[in-house]
């Protein structure tokens, strides 16, 4: 059997790996020059900078990722870092000048909580039990074979997240904090699934990593697993239609007008994105008005700081800065005046890491909106305006870092931006969606799609799926390789 594969992203290539594994003619078609997607990385005098793969979880040995790569062979070709056991991440509230150290752990985590907030300790047990026990829910969480369906769960598993946290927690400043992983899946209030919260952060309370240099360092072994058995990854291939017959594909035509052709077709891309490469009636006007009507998850503005040397220290934890308490749910609403109010930074670890960091990495939540002014406009040719633009939003940040550690800006030897419109761009998601379609538990039939489509040899893979991240795109990847190989098939393999 062969497969082609539409997007040479992290669900494509670990979809096109897995088929490979089982013996199939695996080619990989991406529309940029370096695949990888989210793990592709990009260098500016002589630095590396990771594009989005920055937070790794799962990938401890034993855990979900990890097994998967173990059974595809490349966990020797994976180089990782833990984060610090006792500060897997900090944050600090510049309104009361207070930095919580969270710790990794399940006992850990509840252990700390319960010693700065004494008057919730029962609260944050039950709270901290609910998170793992809604994680349990999800039988692909764990690798276990898929024993219900999305509304055969507990009444909490779909619950919005916010409504979950204020179910066990009383103190507003503490559900604040407990929200402050929102980032990492785009949570909005009154509309995330208390679900998608719990796995995030069971995920990351288990122990969160890092790469030791470049993110596409699994892109490539990726790319190997499927170069090794006889397939093809082809950069520079964007597909710009798919040609159907009978409820079947019978062809994808990239930009220089190739043919490629296979027995069944995997689109590792935004549905939004696929649908505007077929007319076919197969996928109804009404289908097509849901995806094109469905929320997408909010982008980012993006700062890659490259250090004098020796003088800023390497931190070997994510860190967050949040302007004040009752943000966590609100950092998508955009005032040019008030941005950014929260954002995430970190220092990546190079290979034969010391003291000191070369480079960081601030990343702060961003709507569409803010840029949307520039929307018809191409990378490198946006003009004079829209570079003054990022310039005043990195000046913005670099303010907030200079306010957490005084004589910041004398340690920048340069620094460069991305806005939401890079983010659309590079990795052709509507809006620069950071996760792909917003789950909503207020309408999941339009927010999260099955891996079979109307089309019986076309097939879907990456994070509008199931899950986004590191963990959840490569799970995806398992059940849409089994949709062609059948149902438990890898799954069983892996846990032999």
């Amino acid at each position: 059997m062969s497969e082609l594969i539409i997007g040479g992203g992290i669900g494509g290539l670990f979809t096109g790996a897995l088929l490979a594994k089982e013996g199939h003619q695996v080619t990989v078609l991406e529309k940029n020059a370096i695949v990888g997607g989210g793990l592709q990385t990009f260098v500016r005098h002589g630095v590396s900078f990771d594009t989005g793969m920055h937070m790794l979880g799962g990938l401890r040995k034993g855990e979900s990722v990890y097994r998967i790569c173990q059974y595809l062979g490349i966990t020797d070709r994976l180089s990782v870092r833990n984060n610090d056991a006792d500060c897997m991440d900090q944050i600090t509230y510049m309104d009361e000048q207070k930095t919580y150290r969270v710790p990794e752990g399940r006992e850990a985590f509840t252990a700390y909580f319960q010693r700065e907030f004494p008057h919730e300790a029962e609260n944050i047990r039950h709270y901290v039990d609910a998170l793992y026990q809604l994680a349990g829910e999800v039988d692909f969480f764990y690798l276990r074979p898929d024993t219900r369906g999305l509304f055969m769960h507990s009444e909490q598993f779909l619950q919005p997240a916010d409504a979950f946290i204020a179910h066990y927690i009383g103190d507003e400043r503490l559900r604040d904090i407990l929200a402050y992983m929102n980032p990492m899946y785009a949570g909005r209030a009154g509309h995330t699934p208390a679900y998608i919260h719990a796995l995030l952060n069971v995920l990351y309370i288990n122990g969160p990593s890092r790469f030791v240099g470049s993110s596409q360092q699994m892109a490539d072994a990726l790319c190997d697993v499927i170069r090794q058995a006889g397939g093809r990854v082809v950069s520079h291939a964007p597909v710009v239609s798919i040609e159907v017959e009978d409820k079947l594909v019978t062809a994808v035509v990239t930009a220089d007008g190739r043919r490629w052709t296979a027995d069944n077709y995997v689109a590792a891309i935004h549905p939004a994105a696929l649908l505007r490469m077929t007319d076919s009636k197969v996928f109804t006007r009404a289908f097509r008005e849901r995806i094109s009507t469905a929320s997408n998850t909010y982008s980012s503005f993006c700062a890659y700081i490259v250090f004098k040397p020796e003088s800023f220290p390497y931190i070997n934890h994510t860190c967050y800065y949040q302007e004040r308490h009752g943000l966590a749910w609100h950092f998508a609403e955009y005032d040019a005046a008030t941005w950014p109010r929260g954002f995430m930074y970190m220092t990546p670890c190079e290979p034969e890491q010391g003291e000191w960091a070369q480079k960081m990495i601030i990343n702060a939540i961003m709507p569409y909106s803010a840029c949307s002014q520039w929307a018809d406009t191409q990378t490198g040719r946006r003009g004079a305006d829209y570079e003054a633009w990022k310039q005043v939003h990195l000046e913005k940040m670099l303010d907030k870092m200079e306010a957490l550690y005084p004589g910041f800006r004398q340690t920048v030897a340069t620094a460069y931006t991305s806005s939401p419109l890079t983010i659309r761009d590079f990795y052709n998601e509507p809006e620069g969606a950071l996760y792909g379609l917003q789950k909503d538990c207020q309408n999941m039939a339009s927010s999260q799609l099955p891996v079979v489509t109307k089309l019986r040899n076309l097939f879907m893979t990456g994070q509008n799926v199931n899950l986004h991240g590191c963990c959840g795109v490569p799970l995806t990847a398992i059940n849409t390789a089994e949709a062609i190989v059948g149902v438990e098939t890898i799954l069983n393999k892996i846990n032999k």
